[in-house]
């Protein structure tokens, strides 16, 4: 409240000598300059000549000033004579040269005026001063969210048994440190989670602050990204504050590449917004004491891509991987999803873990959402298999269009065509992947039709299961060109050629499976920018075009399982699990049965 009163206190001296001044000199220029007399030089020269002027101020202004003998002051033109000092001198007027004409009333004002304003300015610049860093201050304070007695614990987390063991090691931490401090044991002060989008790195980081019941403090990488110089490393700066202040909490940072991401400039040297932003974090992580009571997390979905010194001991002393649920995960996150939903009690939740091979837990938990909100359109009593499978490939694929009156007879015999001959060559190639639905009904994402096909669990993917994934990928343009016809492919393959190309190309360039490219990983040995070489790409291309002539062999020889799903896709438009086996068992029982890869 006084420096509000200080401030308007000062206001108003510095408007009253304004307006002072301004007054002042309304009145010396108008009011005073009212009564002198202005003077043509002909009439000057007729009064110097008659004795009547007294003075003179010679200046180099345009206007004289002068007195006359009875006193009164005049102004007039100057011409600027070489001889009118002389001229003046000789008619008996007492000349004053000066420089300038400047009055001690004129002195005293422009001193007053520079001092206003010098006043003002340095009044306006403090203010500036104070409100640039009231400004600063602000946006160096990061805003996160804070959370106490979350219900989210690790008994609502399936999945990632190892995890949470290690999760469970830093609640019994937080909560009785003095059992640690006896054997010398120091709290970890940083663990990174890292792993695939969707696993639930920030769910374990909730639940061990709930465990520990200490305070979350939740921000995300992107919150320290900024334009201006050293707002990023003051906000880290602000944060960590904060957090002593609350004394034992969780400091959660999502996405910490953002700010974390290794220093290589190529060898151009310089420092950034960022390398601020990431040594003021490496600052105050080293500035942590074990005693303090504060674990900073992290989650990232790249690990390889973060700078060394965040990742060394006494930083992030733990790296803890959460990766995608196998099957008993996914048994036991779809138990939890479906626990407080009306679901059908002829329900297989084990069909259904089996079918969602891959699937993150975020992508589960879209997948029954999906179901439940088909289950709510329709007024169902229960959540059915058939919402399920509807969620399913709407997750996948995308919802199926209604409309399909504008499709073209020979573009949808092309469809079915070609998904049978990514079914065909899964049934022919690989017997332990289940094709659990073909269709030729395109989608909202842009397919004209798809071909599920679901691979086993498996901890590695072996050279041979690789090869014959390339053979799927291309047997839908395979079949295009042996039906169809060579000019009479399409562009339908596009996405299966990019990831027949992107699996032979990790094949060959960093799991060494290539007799000629030897095992070598190119990415380092060529640098991970250098893209792929001529020889390289010779080798791939040459690898691709005998891949496609070995797929082309196998469907050209079994054409006829192909013809048989493509017709029935064309009568059915979708076909499930059971028909599409039924009609491979009866292809193998008949005369081309010696024809059939899988039956010998």
């Amino acid at each position: 409240m006084n420096k509000f009163k200080n401030k308007k206190i000062l206001i108003g001296i510095y408007s009253l000598i304004l307006m002072s001044i301004v007054g002042y000199l309304f009145i010396t220029n108008y009011v005073y300059k009212a009564d002198n007399l202005e003077l043509s030089y002909s009439t000057f020269l007729e009064n110097l000549n008659n004795g009547k002027v007294e003075k003179v101020y010679l200046t180099d202004t345009p206007k004289l000033k002068g007195v006359m003998a009875n006193g009164q002051i005049f102004y007039t033109d100057n011409p600027r004579l070489n001889n009118l000092k002389e001229t003046l001198l000789v008619n008996n007027v007492v000349v004053d040269e000066v420089n300038e004409q400047i009055s001690a009333s004129n002195l005293l004002t422009f001193v007053l005026l520079i001092g206003a304003f010098v006043g003002i300015g340095y009044y306006l610049s403090k203010q500036g001063m104070r409100q640039t860093s009231k400004e600063y201050d602000k946006m160096s304070s990061i805003e996160f969210s804070t959370e106490k007695d979350s219900k989210v614990s690790f008994g609502s987390i399936a999945g990632n048994e190892e995890a949470k063991e290690n999760m469970i090691e830093l609640v019994d931490f937080l909560k009785q440190p003095e059992k640690y401090e006896r054997y010398g044991a120091r709290m970890p002060k940083g663990v990174i989670l890292y792993g695939p989008p969707g696993t639930g790195k920030t769910l374990m980081a909730k639940a061990l602050a709930s465990e520990a019941g200490v305070d979350f403090i939740a921000v995300s990488g992107s919150d320290f990204v900024q334009v201006y110089a050293g707002l990023g490393a003051g906000r880290i700066r602000n944060l960590f504050k904060k957090a002593r202040e609350k004394g034992k909490c969780v400091i959660f940072i999502d996405e910490i590449d953002a700010i974390g991401k290794k220093r290589d400039r190529g060898g151009l040297g310089g420092s950034d917004e960022s390398d601020r932003t990431l040594n003021a974090l490496l600052t105050e992580m080293s500035g942590f004491k074990g005693s303090e009571g504060i674990i900073i997390m992290a989650a990232t979905n790249r690990l390889d891509i973060l700078d060394e010194a965040l990742l060394r001991p006494g930083r992030f002393d733990r790296q803890i991987e959460v990766g995608l649920p196998d099957l008993k995960a996914r048994k036991d996150i779809l138990s939890l999803y479906v626990k407080n939903r009306p679901m059908s009690p002829n329900l297989s939740i084990d069909s259904l873990a089996q079918q969602t091979v891959y699937f993150s837990g975020a992508k589960i938990e879209n997948l029954i959402n999906e179901a439940a909100i088909y289950a709510a359109k329709e007024n169902a009593q229960y959540i059915t298999e058939d919402h399920l499978d509807r969620a399913f490939y709407t997750v996948v694929a995308g919802e199926a269009k209604k409309d399909r009156s504008g499709i073209k007879k020979l573009d949808k015999r092309i469809t079915a065509y070609h998904e049978a001959g990514h079914a065909a060559i899964t049934k022919l190639l690989c017997p332990e992947n289940k094709v659990t639905k073909v269709t030729i009904i395109p989608s909202t994402k842009g397919a004209g039709g798809f071909s599920m096909n679901i691979p086993p669990d498996r901890m590695y993917h072996t050279k041979v299961d690789m090869l014959n994934n390339i053979k799927v990928s291309l047997g839908g343009r395979v079949v295009e060109e042996l039906v169809f016809g060579e000019d009479n492919i399409t562009t339908g393959a596009s996405n299966d050629i990019q990831k027949a190309t992107e699996i032979l190309t990790a094949m060959i360039k960093q799991f060494g499976m290539n007799e000629k490219a030897g095992m070598l990983n190119y990415d380092i040995l060529q640098g991970h920018h250098s893209g792929v070489d001529g020889e390289l790409r010779k080798l791939i291309m040459d690898e691709m075009k005998k891949l496609y002539d070995e797929t082309k062999t196998l469907l050209e020889a079994n054409i006829n399982l192909v013809k048989e799903i493509a017709e029935e896709l064309l009568i059915k438009e979708t076909l499930n699990e059971e028909h599409i086996n039924e009609i491979f068992d009866n292809y193998c029982k008949q005369e081309q049965k010696e024809k059939c890869s899988f039956c010998n």
